[in-house]
């Protein structure tokens, strides 16, 4: 098969090289502070080191061994044992969700808490639509004790989808007894694995605790882990592409040579999330130059063979509007186009203080459309249609020839939102707005998706669960 693909690369293997040696430079003359006394310990005890006021520098042979020692690809399976993907060598996977402390309702986008019945909902909704591989943290419930906001986030997580699920737990303290909850319901979490735990270092180069310490249970426990990033750019890394570049992927080696001398061979995608902060109006948001930066990390990582977790192009809009279209388009494509496998982070807005499931539902269409464009199109006899060209010739139509009676159910991109009205259509439907279209196909949407058929199980173990917990 003579597959015709797009492709976006920026930097020579020359360039790559210099980005790597930058980085090598920050690791072995600045090095990183390492917060946790138990990782700091058995860092310098396992690779002959020794630290100053918590901070580690690590030599260029300690990095390149822990770059050889990580697995090229992780197998991502489902909640039910199922295999559906491998990170590292497939195409970028899509994930709905961030850790959003307001709702944006699909009837008016008007702002409310986020609810637990918020969280269930963007489950469903996310594991409904195919083009979704994971469903991440969607939230963080409010309307619970606030102490207990981990465990019912994550029980309705967990029971409320069979996909897939990147897990961030807010409470550093919590971590334990959501890990202990997911095995009390599932069982061994490390065989097949479908949950991804998520975590961050403190920019500039920082392994806080609570980070480093949740990598250890959680490759304990042969989990695979996203260690990523998020930058300032001018407040927590330099203002330029090029210096926000070396210190985020500084801080993802460090991390990478963490999860190698916890575990040789543990499995843990590297990415980053890098933005400009905006210091007249003190917001941060990203840009073309920042989605560059993410593209720049995936070649970089595609260089070392380490799996990708790439950023999503979300937060910039003030719900579905035009902003955020543009931010996710233009992420979403440069992502496909380059070197990412994995993007958990779709749906947010306001700086992703909130979470609009109409976001969620037009951004599935975009990654349909970019998926069309990045799987590009057959080259070969029977498609280049040289028979049907010369049989029908100049003036005639190919109404009835066999590439168009092939193809003309799924030849071209048919939108399962937005329906392709005539303008004289469009007028007899009443001539609504994009927008309202949308809403009113995200609350069908809402209203269809149904639990897993072990939900109500996993919520009654689970509520005991916590409730021992709380007495």
């Amino acid at each position: 098969m003579n597959n015709v693909r797009p492709r976006l690369t920026m930097m020579t293997e020359e360039q790559i090289q210099e980005a790597h040696n930058n980085v090598l430079k920050v690791l072995i003359e600045t090095g990183v502070r390492v917060d946790s006394p138990a990782i700091l310990q058995m860092l310098e005890q396992k690779l002959g080191l020794k630290s100053q006021d918590r901070i580690i520098k690590f030599p260029p042979e300690v990095v390149e061994d822990a770059i050889k020692s990580t697995p090229k690809t992780i197998d991502i399976y489902d909640r039910r044992g199922e295999y559906k993907f491998k990170l590292g060598e497939d195409r970028l996977r899509f994930g709905v969700g961030v850790t959003a402390l307001f709702y944006q309702n699909p009837f008016d986008e008007k702002l409310d808490i986020f609810k637990r019945k918020n969280f269930q909902d963007l489950v469903r909704l996310g594991s409904s639509l195919k083009h979704y591989d994971v469903v991440s943290t969607v939230g963080i419930i409010r309307d619970v004790p606030e102490e207990m906001t981990d465990l019912y986030g994550s029980l309705e997580h967990i029971a409320n989808t069979t996909k897939p699920m990147v897990l961030l737990v807010s409470d550093e303290n919590k971590y334990p007894e959501v890990i202990q909850m997911f095995e009390l319901l599932h069982g061994d979490l490390g065989n097949k694995p479908f949950i991804i735990p998520y975590f961050n270092p403190v920019s500039p180069l920082v392994m806080n605790a609570g980070t480093v310490d949740k990598m250890k249970i959680s490759i304990e426990r042969s989990l695979p882990i996203i260690f990523s990033n998020y930058s300032m750019a001018g407040a927590s890394t330099p203002l330029t592409p090029a210096g926000t570049l070396t210190l985020l992927m500084a801080e993802l080696l460090a991390g990478l040579v963490i999860s190698q001398t916890i575990k040789k061979g543990a499995q843990i995608l590297l990415g980053m999330l890098p933005v400009y902060f905006d210091m007249r109006t003190m917001l941060n948001f990203y840009d073309p130059q920042t989605i560059l930066i993410s593209v720049a990390c995936s070649e970089m990582m595609k260089h070392y063979g380490i799996p990708h977790a790439s950023t999503s192009g979300s937060g910039s809009g003030w719900g579905m509007d035009l902003i955020a279209a543009d931010s996710y388009w233009m992420n979403t494509l440069a992502l496909l186009l380059s070197s990412g496998h994995l993007a958990p982070f779709i749906g947010d807005s306001h700086g992703s203080k909130s979470i609009s499931p109409t976001t969620i539902v037009h951004v599935h269409e975009i990654i349909d459309q970019a998926l069309r464009f990045q799987n590009g199109f057959q080259l070969d006899d029977m498609n280049s249609a040289l028979d049907e060209i010369h049989k029908v010739g100049p003036g005639k139509n190919f109404l009835n020839q066999p590439s168009t009676m092939r193809n003309y159910k799924n030849g071209y991109y048919v939108s399962n939102v937005y329906p392709h009205y005539s303008m004289e259509n469009w007028q007899k439907a009443g001539e609504l707005p994009a927008h309202q279209v949308l809403r009113e196909k995200t609350q069908d949407l809402l209203a269809s998706a149904a639990a897993p058929d072990d939900h109500d199980e996993f919520i009654g173990k689970g509520e005991e669960f916590i409730k021992n917990h709380i007495s």
